[in-house]
């Protein structure tokens, strides 16, 4: 039984309009079960629709997309089976970032190592379960250090300045999702843009230009969102990363055609082949499998 008004992904999005440069990397997106074989955490604030790796695969040949980071689904909570399985299955052009405990062990971090994870999400969103103390998360820091993994952070805008001195003192790179959910309407000139804007001055920190559909205020094709995304494009190219957040969970509104973000951003790029190839596929290969 899925959770109430819960949307299924887009069944049949439309095939991006410009080809996308060989070793293009989807660097968000997620795997859902199947439940039958990888049930649901207890803990979870939503039971989504299944949505396999075969799935992911086939939507990644239709969007001419080659390579992918997935990122471990709140749903699945610590147990990391279901997207270790997807990794797995994807071999070299896949690569994982967990969710683990701060009891969890160097074995069982190097076992993650070992099927291509590099690195770990932490989830400060209240309404998603998230904002554990800060402490919580040292030990998991102190040991993905040695892996030389980074740490994905998701966080709403408002969250940003509290959290700025706790991120700025971590050890490993840290990658920010989905802009750091700044007011789109505002532009470039909110003050959590101008926040983000200066942790992005260190080299230590990376970010997501994706979900618009999240962001935006008018819907598709999420126009609205394009000056934030440009904004960071021109301020650290070389430290941006794209992901579709395939297959969208918790999209209340609509469900959004992956074919559609994938001609986004080419939009928000100028459909400047070089910008691309950095955002694509140079970003992605140097933080993921260097």
């Amino acid at each position: 039984m899925t959770t109430p008004g819960y949307l299924a992904w887009h069944a049949s999005p439309k095939k991006p309009d410009h080809v996308l440069p060989s070793g293009a990397c989807d660097a968000h997106c997620h795997v859902f079960g199947p439940a039958a074989t990888f049930p649901f955490a207890a803990s979870s604030t939503y039971e989504p629709v299944d949505a396999s790796a075969d799935d992911l695969f086939a939507l990644h040949r239709h969007l001419g997309i080659e390579r992918s980071v997935i990122v471990q689904a709140s749903c699945h909570g610590t147990d990391n089976a279901a997207m270790a399985d997807a990794l797995v299955h994807g071999g070299d052009a896949y690569r994982g970032v967990a969710v683990v405990a701060d009891t969890v062990t160097e074995t069982e971090l190097q076992a993650l190592h070992d099927v291509g994870v590099r690195g770990v999400r932490f989830n400060f969103v209240k309404r998603l379960g998230g904002g554990k103390p800060l402490d919580y998360y040292k030990p998991i820091i102190d040991k993905i250090a040695a892996l030389g993994w980074s740490v994905v952070v998701y966080l709403e805008a408002a969250d940003l300045e509290d959290l700025a001195p706790f991120l700025r003192r971590m050890p490993v790179p840290v990658v920010i999702d989905h802009m750091g959910r700044v007011p789109v309407e505002e532009g470039t000139t909110s003050g959590s843009y101008a926040l983000l804007a200066s942790l992005l001055e260190d080299e230590a920190f990376w970010v997501k230009i994706s979900c618009p559909e999240r962001l935006s205020t008018l819907g598709p094709p999420y126009s609205d969102v394009d000056a934030v995304a440009r904004g960071l494009l021109a301020h650290c190219p070389d430290r941006i990363l794209w992901g579709t957040d395939w297959p969208h969970p918790n999209m209340k509104s609509h469900m959004p055609d992956d074919g559609l973000l994938v001609d986004r951003l080419v939009s928000v790029c100028d459909n400047d082949a070089a910008m691309l190839q950095r955002v694509l596929v140079d970003n992605p290969t140097r933080l993921y499998w260097s």
